[in-house]
């Protein structure tokens, strides 16, 4: 998938930007920019795709991305999914001047942000950094400015940020591609409960089908086959989660033509069984 570059629209009167979104989706494609993106999902339900890796998407996800790495999260849109309600923080390295970053007491903050190249799954601190992004979205002036430095702070003491992409993950960051992988992509999340064909995808590309398979791995870094399943593992995910199916017409509801497979797909993606997936969101509900 190509990304298409977006400018952030950062206000003459900020030195970083917030945006809190509500409604259906996040309102973009796959992309990326030169700032900096912290993401707080408070309630969202689909898959993010950060690089080379396509994870579900649960209430309460927070990652941190790094400059120019491609990124786009996807809300499912099934009638059975909520809306999306999320927090999104973009900011560059010098957004306190450049002077500020190159102090001694910022190392730790230059060494996280060199770490976000591949992306960072926020896990053991998701609720102090949850806490103090809401605080910041609902706030302004000096304060505002205060709760990024907080959030930064936790996460450069944080030992238990997880990388996304993979090391050997390069995009191709140019644009003129992005209308041909908008029709494949969007041919998948239409279709994604049925067979799908890349002789039809490879036609929506105007590519041979050798061709489109080179084109569309070396925009993912991954395979059709691959990208399909693990889009549906991510909407997988998010019906367990909602514990409104049986595992049987959710492994049908996602593409999978018999349980057996729907199984061993799910634990190939997750590294869990579907059963236990549910089960860990049933204890969290019960708490």
């Amino acid at each position: 998938m190509k990304p298409v570059f977006e400018k952030v629209p950062k206000r003459q009167w900020e030195s970083f930007h917030c945006e809190v979104v509500r409604g259906p989706d996040y309102g973009t494609r796959w992309h990326f920019h030169p700032e900096y993106q912290l993401t707080l999902a408070i309630e969202s339900r689909g898959h993010r795709v950060v690089g080379d890796s396509i994870k579900p998407l649960i209430d309460g996800d927070i990652v941190l991305i790094g400059s120019n790495l491609p990124h786009v999260w996807h809300q499912d849109t099934s009638t059975k999914s909520r809306q999306v309600h999320a927090i999104i923080v973009r900011f560059d390295e010098a957004f306190l001047g450049r002077d500020f970053m190159a102090l001694p007491e910022m190392e730790p903050v230059k060494r996280l942000l060199q770490r976000a190249a591949r992306g960072l799954e926020v896990r053991a601190s998701r609720a102090v950094i949850a806490e103090h992004m809401k605080r910041l979205a609902q706030s302004d002036g000096l304060e505002r400015l205060i709760e990024l430095l907080a959030i930064l702070d936790t996460l450069a003491k944080s030992d238990d940020l997880k990388p996304l992409a993979s090391t050997n993950f390069e995009p191709k960051l140019e644009s003129a591609d992005q209308g041909r992988m908008e029709r494949v992509c969007d041919f998948i999340h239409t279709h994604l409960t049925e067979e799908i064909d890349r002789e039809r995808l490879a036609k929506l590309a105007h590519l041979s089908l050798g061709a489109f398979s080179r084109f569309f791995h070396s925009r993912t870094g991954k395979t059709v086959p691959q990208y399909v399943n693990e889009v549906r593992i991510g909407r997988a995910c998010g019906m367990l989660a909602e514990d409104v199916s049986n595992i049987t017409d959710i492994a049908m509801d996602c593409g999978y033509r018999n349980l057996a497979n729907f199984n061993r797909r799910f634990r190939e993606v997750m590294e869990t069984t579907p059963s236990a997936y549910r089960q860990k969101f049933r204890g969290m509900a019960g708490k």
